[in-house]
């Protein structure tokens, strides 16, 4: 990639980035700026960019009341994001998509939106913590919100705390740290609602945490976020049952709301939360001065505006529900009926069943990955041995069916531990299990990188050596035969010193002679290692020259030492190797 598309990447990344900040904000004019400065998208090529314009093209829409215009962008960010690798970027995509659904109240789509998304998200999961990410679990938490999922909500929220305490800037995290404390705070309510009130201050308490945790990070955030916070704040401690303290951030937020630019939704959002608290401190006799729930009645009333004016769908209904209780509590039959047929009317059949096939659609999503995992459980067991966590002899062949033996050089050893029989007949069985862990964890310990270790049986392993010749291979065998004989034994209360034999057999490309396939090499390697036993043992044993007699070379001997010597460009090793008829032992 030459270095101008990559500033052109980087430019689309922060037109992008921007967007994303805009859209969280209650002013469609500061939306409609960024939109128009973001001209870099206009003419993007990829079909990520042009998922977003089309994304970002449909926020417009739907500002401005255009909902087919809304519609129609969605469908064309879906389908360029179909062309799009499984990645974060590819999550956050759907997942922002899925909230303009929501906000759209086209309640199916953002449902299937939003599985996708969380689908995707979690699979990407497992890679290193990015941004996109972050924002893929923040997106996919406003749109659950959105459509009343609000144990889902904080679930998401959660998972994109997680994501952004792994991220280098402390707004990332004080972003999600808010959010958290909101959803948290969200869903006990409702759980207050249903009438647990244990559980609801068990959440009010996290809620309570997490702004904590929020307001202790080196981030200054706007006024608009800190002012959420507060709000935020103040009904968790309503829920947690402090009233006191409640009441008086909330009266702040309310004049600062009042002395600056308009902020409808957040007006509304203060409004629902202090007519919540005053309903609370007239249940528990604190405001003789209201025992009616008068202002309650009238800060919900104000707060049901706020959000029908915004289109806060599902906060305007919570408003009417909650003005039919208050004024049915105040002896207003006929006004409780007025506001409970409008919430009656507001909570739409579409909305119920939405509800019900994302349930359906999560338990079904959860059950698949329980059998996932599952057969993963079983994989591993079919394919792993259980006492030394190597991949078994199953495991061993399916590994060597993938060696292009004779189109790149290849080799494989076969190790067995020397007097292994004795360890268990002097000792006990369990004695030698713990003997072959210690051996498998020193073979996997000072095998190279690429090299491959297998129980095959007993006290039997198999080490796969790839693009290996056979001088590297005996070099490398070499090398794991004097770290389990130097090993300190002394804690094992073994016998004699635990040694270890190995066979070597090697595959060349290009030509007819030697194995060709890997049972020809295992067999060869298991008859080196029958004469490495031969031959006293704790030696590596391998053929010289392959299935062929070596040259005739000028000199009369040629020892190991110089074999070694020259794969490894060093000096020569201590004496003790030799040729001897066409094999090599110690």
């Amino acid at each position: 990639m030459t270095p101008g598309a990559r500033t052109v990447d980087e430019d689309l990344a922060t037109a992008r980035w921007r967007l994303l900040a805009a859209s969280g904000t209650e002013h469609p004019h500061v939306f409609a700026a960024e939109l128009a400065a973001a001209d870099v998208l206009t003419g993007a090529e990829e079909p990520c960019w042009r998922a977003w314009t089309a994304a970002f093209t449909a926020r417009a829409a739907l500002l401005s009341g255009d909902r087919d215009g809304a519609a129609a962008g969605v469908a064309t960010a879906r389908a360029e994001l179909e062309r799009c690798l499984p990645t974060a970027e590819h999550a956050l995509g759907l997942a922002y998509l899925a909230h303009l659904e929501a906000v759209a109240d086209r309640f199916d789509a953002a449902l299937h939106l939003a599985v996708d998304a969380s689908l995707l998200a979690d699979q990407v999961a497992p890679e290193a913590p990015s941004r996109e990410l972050h924002q893929a679990h923040l997106w996919l938490s406003l749109a659950l919100t959105r459509l009343d999922l609000e144990e889902l909500a904080v679930d998401q929220a959660l998972a994109g705390a997680r994501v952004a305490a792994a991220l280098p800037d402390p707004g990332d995290r004080w972003q999600l740290l808010r959010l958290a404390a909101q959803q948290h705070a969200e869903l006990a309510q409702t759980v207050h609602r249903r009438g647990d009130l244990p559980r609801s201050r068990e959440l009010a308490a996290v809620s309570l945490r997490c702004a904590t945790a929020a307001r202790e990070l080196p981030f200054e955030p706007g006024d608009d976020d800190l002012d959420l916070l507060d709000v935020v704040q103040a009904w968790a401690l309503t829920l947690a049952g402090r009233l006191d303290d409640a009441l008086p951030p909330l009266r702040r937020v309310q004049r600062h709301l009042a002395t600056g630019e308009l902020r409808t939704w957040l007006t509304g959002y203060a409004d629902l939360v202090l007519a919540r608290l005053l309903a609370q401190r007239c249940a528990a006799g604190v405001d003789a001065a209201h025992p009616q729930g008068d202002e309650a009645v009238e800060r919900l009333m104000a707060a049901s505006g706020a959000f029908a004016a915004v289109g806060d769908r599902r906060r305007y209904r919570q408003c009417l529900l909650e003005l039919g209780r208050a004024t049915a509590a105040l002896g207003s039959t006929t006004e409780a009926l007025h506001w409970l047929e409008a919430y009656r009317t507001e909570t739409s059949h579409t909305h119920l069943y939405g509800r019900e096939l994302w349930a359906e659609m999560f338990v079904r999503r959860s059950r698949l990955r329980e059998a996932e995992r599952q057969t993963a459980v079983l994989r591993r067991h079919a394919l792993e041995d259980t006492l030394t966590g190597l991949g078994n002899r199953r495991s061993a062949e399916h590994r060597m069916d993938d060696l292009w033996i004779g189109r790149e050089p290849v080799s494989l050893a076969v190790v067995d531990v020397d007097g292994f029989k004795s360890v268990n007949d002097q000792n006990s069985h369990l004695h030698g299990d713990e003997v072959l862990r210690r051996v498998a964890e020193l073979l996997c310990r000072h095998s190279r990188t690429g090299d491959e270790v297998f129980r095959w049986a007993g006290d039997e392993f198999v080490v796969v050596l790839p693009d290996t010749t056979q001088a590297q291979a005996v070099v490398a065998m070499e090398r794991l035969r004097t770290a389990i004989a130097d090993a300190d034994w002394g804690d094992m209360d073994v016998p004699v010193r635990v040694t270890v034999s190995i066979g070597v057999a090697s595959a060349s490309p290009g030509g007819t002679a030697g194995p060709r396939s890997w049972r020809e090499l295992f067999e060869s390697a298991d008859l080196h290692l029958f004469g490495a036993k031969s031959s006293g043992r704790n030696r590596v044993r391998a053929a010289l020259g392959g299935a062929t007699p070596p040259a005739p070379v000028a000199r009369p001997a040629c020892s190991i030492d110089e074999l070694v010597a020259e794969v490894l460009s060093t000096s020569e090793r201590r004496p003790g190797w030799a040729f001897d008829d066409g094999e090599v032992a110690s």
